[in-house]
């Protein structure tokens, strides 16, 4: 133990002595890779510990980190003495112009998922649909109970979510809010859409997040039928993805449609072979929509006996997921740059 303690004073003195002298940052930069480096003085000195007996390697431990700690702080405030030299040294030299240009800044770029987004808008905007946009911290009232979903329903379970504390308020289950809000606003007829984020307390997978993206349409007018529902969303992925893609209808409740559908398309990842994607069924669960209850018509002063319509809303995610060859949607909201960076 005595012996690694004169090793060390004799390393941290020469280190020390060694870092003053340098006049440069260059130099700099190699003594630090001399001491500190792979190979270096301080990093040879670490790798012996494994050398001396149990009962002296905590403390020389201690030891060698109070000198690696000792040598960093030192290099530390040298750079930082000569790099402010420098910067002196530039000024009084004349040889700084305020006027240049800096060097450009990497920028970033859209997000996939608000790319799908926009794309969308830009899709139903051609077929004579208007964007809306809504709240995310929505009133109990527009996310449920005008929605034919009263406090005493089942459905309430779920879409069991974030509550606003103090509030009758949620942040949003779904973008469904807005066709009441669109109906109160505009009257009937109307055609809508609202993208935006909803959130959820799910149980998550490949194919279910707590916080997503939906858009939601309603369509509101004399005449109006499921075949209409079926064309509009047909027509929306053949312009998204640039050809047919395989759709089915299928009977689902929905509280605030009647009948209730979903609408899923065949597995672009596996070609409906099947995946963790789509759970090895082949199909992706794309949209619940429908024909709009008479009592949600009612709840927005529409008169049912004279209008139909129909709504829908998609997960925007699981387009983008299908999109860019995606296999778990939990990617889109992990700030991850390695993911990001490949769009």
């Amino acid at each position: 133990m005595n012996a690694l303690l004169k090793q060390v004073r004799s390393i941290q003195s020469g280190a020390l002595a060694s870092i003053e002298q340098c006049s440069d940052l260059e130099s700099l930069r190699t003594l630090e890779v001399k001491l500190l480096g792979r190979k270096g003085e301080v990093t040879r000195a670490l790798h012996g510990l494994k050398d001396l007996p149990e009962d002296e390697r905590r403390l020389a431990g201690q030891v060698l980190n109070e000198l690696k700690k000792s040598v960093e702080e030192a290099l530390a405030r040298r750079r930082s003495g000569l790099e402010a030299a420098a910067m002196e040294a530039s000024l009084s030299g004349g040889r700084l112009d305020p006027t240049e240009p800096s060097a450009r800044r990497p920028l970033g770029h859209e997000h996939p998922v608000q790319a799908i987004v926009r794309e969308l808008c830009d899709l139903f905007e051609s077929m004579g649909f208007t964007v809306i946009d809504g709240p995310e911290v929505e009133s109990e009232y527009f996310n449920f109970e005008a929605l034919n979903i009263p406090s005493w329903h089942p459905a309430r379970d779920m879409q069991d979510t974030f509550w606003v504390a103090g509030r009758r308020a949620v942040m949003r289950t779904h973008t469904s809010g807005m066709q009441i809000r669109a109906m109160r606003r505009y009257g009937a007829p109307l055609r809508v859409v609202a993208p935006g984020r909803v959130f959820r307390y799910e149980a998550q997978d490949a194919s279910h997040e707590h916080t997503f993206h939906q858009l939601e349409g309603l369509v509101v007018d004399e005449g109006i039928a499921v075949s209409h529902l079926k064309g509009t969303l047909e027509a929306m992925l053949r312009g998204l993805f640039k050809n047919r893609v395989v759709t089915r209808l299928r009977p689902f409740y929905f509280p605030f449609v009647e009948p209730g559908l979903e609408l899923d398309f065949g597995c672009l990842l596996c070609e409906q072979k099947g995946c963790p994607a789509c759970k090895g069924t082949g199909w992706i669960e794309l949209c619940g929509c429908g024909m709009v209850h008479p009592r949600v018509l009612e709840a927005a002063s529409v008169d049912p006996e004279k209008y139909t319509g129909f709504a829908f809303g998609m997960g925007i995610d699981r387009l983008a997921m299908m999109r860019h060859a995606v296999t778990d949607i939990r990617y889109f909201m992990s700030g991850d740059l390695r993911f990001l960076e490949q769009f």
